[in-house]
């Protein structure tokens, strides 16, 4: 099959039009309509249908999709590496980090890498950590800062963990909160407030400290992501559990209180067994200073 088609598919599906896609890809509409029939024919299976505003993948193009973007995504690395090759350059550290991490420990890590080897390219993809995780395996990562939330870490041999510490978790309040500049407060003390949440792993640590503490949270709110969780809290509309090493990045309108007993998650990095990029050990060793718990090494 030609990847060229397989892009073109994939473009049509991340802009929802064929007119959009032509435009960014530099073809006439119909001639992307002809590469998406064409590739129709060669699985023997629509892959895409319209609505209301454009196209959207059906269940089968959805499949296909996520395949083709991990192969479109291998072949551009794989290109990248033979002209880095060519040239005799090291190719850039690929980084994918959860977005608590990517907002400030791991970009500082960078920062004291970079101090020590001006000439390292690199990139910082963030996302949860199973996507990280996955990422890793397929090789669009070369490295992951990851944490073991619910649901977990998996056990795969074709990577190598190494633990880093453990995080506490802090709950977020709006400046102003009753309980804003107390010290450790019990869950008892927060189980009447509106809570928020961005993502199930987050949510579970919360219901399974809130059980502990014998009482519920009421995650009545649910935002798309972290900015849109701190934005719920800033503006009063609820608290929420956050990582402890994003208070370093809060933006200025949300504070923090600690939580007795908290719930916790291990951080850790994940790696390829196999080849593994020459600069990630460099900075593993940078990660690895940012926490002072010790623990575990790998797995």
């Amino acid at each position: 099959m030609d990847l060229t088609v397989w892009r073109t598919f994939v473009t049509v599906c991340r802009l929802g039009s064929l007119s959009a896609a032509a435009a960014e890809l530099h073809h006439t509409q119909s001639a992307v309509s002809r590469q998406i029939a064409g590739l129709e024919r060669q699985l023997g299976v629509p892959l895409m249908e319209r609505h209301a505003r454009g196209v959207r993948p059906t269940p089968a193009g959805e499949v296909f999709r996520r395949h083709a973007l991990a192969t479109l995504n291998e072949a551009d690395r794989a290109v990248r590496a033979v002209r880095d090759a060519r040239d005799g350059a090291v190719s850039p550290l690929a980084v994918g980090a959860t977005p608590s991490l990517a907002a400030g420990i791991v970009p500082e890590a960078i920062r004291a890498l970079l101090e020590r080897d001006r000439a390292v390219r690199w990139s910082l993809l963030p996302g949860l950590s199973p996507d990280l995780h996955q990422r890793v395996i397929t090789g669009d990562l070369d490295l992951a800062v990851v944490t073991d939330a619910p649901p977990g870490l998996p056990h795969d041999p074709r990577v190598e963990r190494r633990f880093l510490g453990l995080d506490e978790m802090v709950v977020a309040l709006p400046l102003g909160h009753p309980q804003a500049g107390r010290g450790p407060v019990h869950m008892r003390t927060l189980a009447e407030q509106t809570w928020v949440e961005d993502n199930d792993g987050s949510a579970a640590l919360l219901r399974r400290h809130a059980a502990r503490a014998g009482v519920s949270a009421r995650i009545d709110l649910a935002a798309a992501d972290l900015p849109g969780k701190l934005a719920l809290v800033a503006t009063g509309h609820a608290i929420a559990l956050i990582p402890g090493v994003l208070t370093c990045a809060l933006r200025t309108d949300v504070t923090t209180v600690s939580l007795l007993d908290p719930p916790t998650r291990g951080v850790y990095t994940i790696t390829p067994r196999r080849d593994p990029h020459p600069t990630a050990a460099l900075l593993l060793d940078r990660l690895a200073t940012a926490f002072a718990p010790a623990g575990p090494t790998d797995s």
